[in-house]
């Protein structure tokens, strides 16, 4: 079972790794971007990590609590994905003596949310203001839930990766985000390449929600076909970090046209928990 100084110190490793990996289109070791720098994702880890260790607060306090540190230290969105995904399996972590009991844990700890933990929740997205939210037909985030939070995210699912995890008990983050994080650790590949390459896995398996909200579903399909792309790659080359050059010209042109794959890259970080928690519970 982990306490909380491990739990803190999980949630700022997979920050910052996060941040430090070669994703292309975010901010990440190589360059900034989106008004955004790599120090801000930093602030924010260290922001966070405290309040997400903290076992006597609900999962919708642990959001809340953690987008408001998250505000003292940045005037920008760097981390309202992240907190929504980490917040759940920071909570179920704390009840597993062993790592093939987290998954049975966070859907106890998914089940368990309440109406409560929405409406916290939702105060948390209105603060952060993320990007291109638009409006919903039913539990609208600017209107008060009546249904508990994980079936607010249920309700969302189609249109948002993060919520489809909290209706289907993470299954992307640990098929295909975790398995290939593992697998090309196993393999050697530093923690930033491995970061990367389960990214471009997450990439290519499903539109970005982030990208499909700011600017359409046809242009984050795009990205996704050139994400499968750079993979087939990959494929015929054991060695991931030999596509440095390809990786950067493709980040480069992300940015230039103010595209950001956010959503995928916070799943990538949720997998980067996971992989961390797996350490310390193996």
């Amino acid at each position: 079972m982990l306490n909380t100084k491990q739990i803190e110190n999980a949630v700022t490793w997979a920050c910052i790794q996060e941040v430090s990996a070669p994703k292309p289109g975010n901010v990440n070791g190589f360059s900034d971007g989106h008004n955004m720098s790599v120090q801000n994702f930093i602030d924010s880890a260290h922001a966070i990590a405290p309040i997400l260790s903290q076992q006597n607060l609900t999962v919708g306090e642990m959001i809340l609590h953690a987008v408001k540190a998250t505000r003292t230290v940045v005037d920008c969105n760097t981390n309202l994905g992240i907190i929504l995904l980490f917040a759940p399996l920071c909570k179920a972590v704390a009840d597993c003596d062993h790592f093939d009991q987290l998954p049975s844990a966070l859907n106890r700890t998914l089940s368990a949310l309440t109406i409560k933990d929405a409406e916290l929740a939702y105060q948390a997205i209105q603060m952060a203001e993320p990007g291109g939210m638009g409006e919903s037909p039913e539990q609208d985030i600017y209107s008060p839930p009546t249904v508990t939070l994980k079936q607010a995210m249920e309700l969302a699912k189609n249109r948002d990766s993060i919520a489809a995890q909290y209706a289907n008990n993470y299954h992307d983050i640990f098929e295909p985000g975790l398995t290939n994080l593992t697998l090309s650790i196993n393999c050697g590949e530093s923690v930033e390449w491995a970061t990367a390459f389960a990214y471009l896995k997450l990439l290519s398996a499903t539109p970005d929600s982030l990208i499909r909200r700011k600017q359409g579903l046809a242009r984050a399909t795009k990205v996704m076909t050139e994400s499968k792309n750079i993979i087939e790659k990959m494929n015929k080359n054991s060695n991931l970090s030999q596509f440095e050059t390809d990786i950067t010209l493709w980040d480069k042109e992300l940015k230039q046209n103010a595209i950001n794959p956010g959503t995928t890259a916070d799943m990538a970080a949720a997998s980067l928990l996971i992989y961390a928690f797996s350490q310390v519970l193996s």
